[in-house]
């Protein structure tokens, strides 16, 4: 009965690691399984049938594919990104609004374009010598701009100091918030690792959908809470804007909808104004579009309204020629065609002038869903103060689901306690008035505030699909960025690259192995097929360790695969030469066996620590596949040391509990025992 217990744990260690292997290797199997049926369907464009697979078996296939092997950028194909951190609008931030003017925006202006320029220069030395060319012989100083954050040392080297630090740290949490952020995605094993001074290098493997991706990295997740303030004093600036355009000769390329609205409304009111002499008297339809634009080639591209006070009061087109703009609620829609120029102007020096540091004019993330569905797409132009009242830093979570009232996609968002008091703060003194939730530039949602809104707990509307909502998400969670983001590079690798590569690493594998089984069985004979047993549960148990952490098998991964299997094979090499010596001596085949195993052990455990130390400085200090390198050989490694002492012993002592004196072990047969 102690025998058969003692047999029954010995099998168990075979049985046991290679059941676990299995588990964890199946939803490797059933995300390939799941992906293949789904490929066929987007291949046939059968749209309802994916539609049905999707909510049948979608949720099964993001699980499956969180827990499965992922194969390397160098395998599967992906994407290669390269992110570059706007230092320069760091700077313009950091700087005390209140202190922002002409001389510092025209040193912002040159050194964003010498470093735009010269590539992946150190922004910092860049703006510094501009600002001692420019700024200090008109008087400034950098605490002129920049607050030194102590009270102690007042010197500009603390505010240079400073600013080195502040840049460093917004390329550090850049790269963070971007690991998040692909973390949260779902895309495991991505390459993140800085390169220079302002540059963030990615690889995407395996990327199932590369237009969600790159707008996952496009967007900075920059989320400001901004008091709309669409009043006359906005307006007034758009015409000042106009005036300044039209002395330079600019003329807008404004959309037939808003030019024909605007000249239709200025028409009207000349024909209204009967002191005035109407310009477009005589003119054809067209020769009128044409000298509006001329004469008012900003505030063209859009349509301007007024928006009287009182219930049922409807909107009233604002007439630019007249320059009378009384105070009150105002409101902008722009057509999709002419937003790039407007963006465009409105990043002008010369305009940004005219603006001020005060007010900013952002156009809506969506566009306005009613003229949507008849076709056209209109976007509405905010009017927001610059500075933000809260940042996205005080976001604690967020989540995408619907508006029970309405079934529309939104997002719930809730504030941390700092975020909370200020938001009921913000909110108890802002009753009646609109405040934009701004992302990236972009206002999302502009509620009016009700009341008072307390325990941080808010909505942001605007998503079209749930899709969208879940990408929000995803980017609210990230946290935000103390510096905006771009792609300057991207490459799309093709999975014809990846099946080569996959081809090659198996055919190179498959040599190794068929070469280490062969010597095996020939130079240890029946030994030897033991230790082929374990060398296959070896790298077994290596793949499925690496599904079950999500890890992503590369090229040199393989490599680390194929320089595992000699490994492996070494150290049952060194246990059958030291019981080959012990059987040469005379002992019995039991206490050649355990003996054997009990001298190689010192050896084995040696060679494999020394390995073990090298794979950690490669894993430390390598970045992208040397790290993929390292990890497959790190794990080979802990591997190695149960299949060759402890599985392998365990072969023997079955042999031996059948009562066998004998075993070959490829000696001569004179030293058989």
């Amino acid at each position: 009965m102690t025998l058969k217990k003692g047999l029954l744990g010995k099998w168990l260690i075979i049985v046991l690691p290679l059941l676990a292997a299995g588990l964890l290797l199946f939803p490797t199997f059933r995300a390939s399984q799941l992906e293949k049926q789904r490929l066929e369907l987007v291949n046939a464009k059968n749209e309802s049938a994916l539609a049905a697979f999707d909510k049948e078996h979608g949720e099964s296939l993001r699980k499956n594919k969180e827990q499965s092997l992922k194969l390397g950028l160098d395998l599967r194909g992906g994407i290669y990104v390269t992110l570059e951190a706007d230092v320069i609008r760091l700077l313009e931030e950091s700087a005390m609004r209140d202190a922002v003017d002409e001389v510092f925006l025209e040193t912002l202006e040159k050194t964003r374009q010498q470093v735009d320029a010269g590539g992946d220069d150190d922004v910092l030395p860049v703006f510094l010598k501009n600002f001692d060319a420019i700024a200090r012989p008109k008087g400034r100083k950098l605490f002129s701009y920049f607050d030194t954050g102590s009270n102690r040392d007042l010197s500009e080297d603390a505010i240079i100091k400073r600013l080195e630090r502040n840049i460093n740290e917004a390329i550090d949490q850049a790269i963070e918030v971007v690991r998040q952020r692909i973390d949260k995605y779902g895309v495991a094993e991505t390459t993140i690792q800085k390169q220079g001074t302002r540059r963030i290098v990615i690889e995407l493997p395996g990327v199932s959908n590369e237009a969600e991706v790159r707008s996952l990295l496009q967007t900075t997740a920059r989320l400001e809470f901004k008091l709309v303030r669409n009043n006359a004093q906005i307006v007034r600036t758009f015409y000042a804007i106009d005036q300044l355009l039209k002395n330079k000769g600019v003329v807008a390329n404004a959309s037939t909808t808003a030019t024909a609205s605007a000249s239709t409304a200025t028409a009207t009111a000349a024909g209204a104004d009967s002191t005035k002499k109407d310009p477009y008297a005589g003119l054809t339809d067209d020769q009128k579009r044409e000298k509006f634009k001329k004469d008012y080639p900003f505030t063209s591209m859009f349509v301007t309204y007024f928006n009287p006070p009182g219930e049922g009061q409807q909107p009233v087109p604002v007439i630019y020629e007249k320059n009378e703009f009384p105070e009150g609620d105002y409101s902008f829609q722009i057509p999709d065609e002419s937003v790039q120029k407007f963006e465009g102007i409105m990043a002008r020096p010369d305009v940004r002038r005219i603006v001020g540091t005060e007010y900013q004019a952002i156009i809506s993330a969506k566009p306005e869903p009613f003229f949507e569905r008849q076709g056209v797409k209109l976007f509405y132009i905010y009017g927001v103060l610059a500075k933000p009242e809260l940042t996205g830093d005080v976001i604690a979570d967020a989540q995408a689901t619907f508006d029970p009232t309405n079934n529309s996609p939104m997002v719930m968002m809730d504030m941390n306690a700092d975020g909370s008091a200020n938001w009921a703060r913000i909110t108890g003194a802002n009753i009646k008035k609109r405040i934009a939730i701004v992302l990236d530039d972009r206002v999302y949602s502009a509620p009016t505030v009700q009341n008072k809104i307390t325990g941080g707990r808010s909505q942001i509307t605007g998503s079209s699909t749930i899709d969208e909502a879940r990408l929000l998400e995803i980017v609210l969670k990230a946290g935000a960025l103390k510096a905006p983001v771009k792609i300057v590079e991207e490459r799309v690798i093709g999975p014809s690259l990846g099946e080569d590569s996959i081809r090659k690493g198996i055919i190179s594998g498959a040599i190794a192995a068929l070469l280490v089984v062969l010597f095996m069985i020939l130079y240890y004979t029946t030994a030897g097929v033991l230790a082929d047993i374990a060398v296959l549960v070896n790298v077994t148990l290596i793949i499925a360790i690496l599904a079950a952490f999500a890890g992503t098998l590369t090229l040199p991964g393989i490599a680390g695969l194929i320089l595992t299997l000699g490994m492996a094979v070494d150290t049952n090499i060194l246990v059958f030469e030291r019981i080959r010596e012990e059987l040469h001596h005379g002992r019995s085949l039991r206490a050649a066996v355990d003996e054997g195993f009990k001298r190689a052990f010192n050896a084995i455990l040696d060679s494999n620590i020394t390995t073990m130390i090298t794979g950690a400085i490669l894993y430390y200090l390598g970045t992208g596949p040397i790290r993929g390198f390292a990890v497959t050989l790190m794990i080979g490694i802990v591997i190695t040391l149960f299949t060759g002492i402890t599985l392998s012993k365990v072969f023997f002592e079955l042999i031996l509990s059948r009562g066998a004196t004998t075993f070959n072990l490829g000696q001569p047969a004179s030293e058989k025992a």
